[in-house]
């Protein structure tokens, strides 16, 4: 099946251009220099920039400081993952409340600098269990994480991405932290990040920006364009991480984009020339 893009005017209409990271800007440590020129154009031309990542493995600031090595110039303001979305909601909903938490040190230090009541994982009980994508995993964290769900805390994860892409291949992310602790304990966790509303409202209130005046640029199907699709965000898909173009083929419709390039430089010509 052929897939035909609708009208350009649609994309030259938005106010705000949402960009996912790996797979989309770049792989790793390696940026895609059409990524670069593209979202150096929209900046020229006054568009409004943000860089949102499931990855909560990394702060703000550390995203602020590779982006800005990579050369694609953020600005103040316009960098946000799904670690920012889950102290949000534990900070708004669960206020107070004791957190497990299964993630880096970046992110463990992140949790508590917003005053969140952080465990060390000896004590008897948790109310909460966070997981997310931890390089620094644990067979202790692990059932820590798991002794606490079976006591009954509730269980959330800043993500559901299973794979996160590389320069040298896909490595297990946030979803396969979680799929081992809930065959484990029976337990799903509420997940944040892309595609959830907590997510396109955290986006929204922090931009004044409303739903239908964004698009999102991103590489996954199931993440990023399912975002879109849900919250009525016009959704773009380049295939330089994730999907191939047999896989929107075979989507069903939550998941099929209403645009598709084979990179960020066709969408850079498409708008720029």
């Amino acid at each position: 099946m052929k897939f035909t893009n609708p009208d350009a005017a649609i994309l030259k209409s938005k106010k705000l251009f949402v960009f996912d990271m790996d797979g989309t800007i770049y792989l790793g440590n390696s940026p895609f220099d059409f990524a670069i020129s593209f979202i150096s154009h929209l900046h020229e031309s006054g568009c409004g920039v943000l860089f949102f990542t499931n990855n909560a493995s990394h702060t703000t600031d550390f995203y602020m400081t590779k982006l800005s090595r990579l050369g694609f110039a953020p600005q103040k303001g316009e960098i946000m993952t799904s670690g920012d979305v889950t102290i949000e909601f534990l900070k708004r909903r669960r206020a107070g409340k004791s957190v497990y938490l299964v993630g880096t040190d970046e992110l463990v230090e992140s949790f508590r600098s917003a005053g969140i009541k952080i465990l060390r994982g000896d004590e008897e009980s948790a109310d909460i269990v966070v997981t997310s994508f931890d390089t620094s995993l644990t067979y202790a964290k692990l059932e820590a994480a798991c002794r606490f769900i079976r006591g009954g805390a509730e269980y959330l994860s800043t993500h559901p991405d299973k794979n996160c892409p590389t320069e040298t291949g896909f490595i297990p992310d946030s979803g396969a932290i979680a799929a081992l602790v809930t065959t484990s304990t029976d337990v799903t966790p509420t997940y944040f990040g892309k595609p959830y509303r907590e997510t396109i409202e955290m986006i929204s209130e922090a931009t004044g920006i409303d739903p239908a005046d964004m698009c999102i640029f991103g590489d996954r199907l199931m993440t990023d364009i399912a975002l879109g699709k849900k919250f009525g965000v016009t959704a773009v898909l380049v295939l330089t991480g994730e999907t191939q173009m047999s896989d929107v083929d075979n989507a069903d419709e939550a998941y099929k984009p209403d645009f598709v390039f084979n990179s960020l430089a066709d969408a850079d010509k498409l708008l720029f020339g």
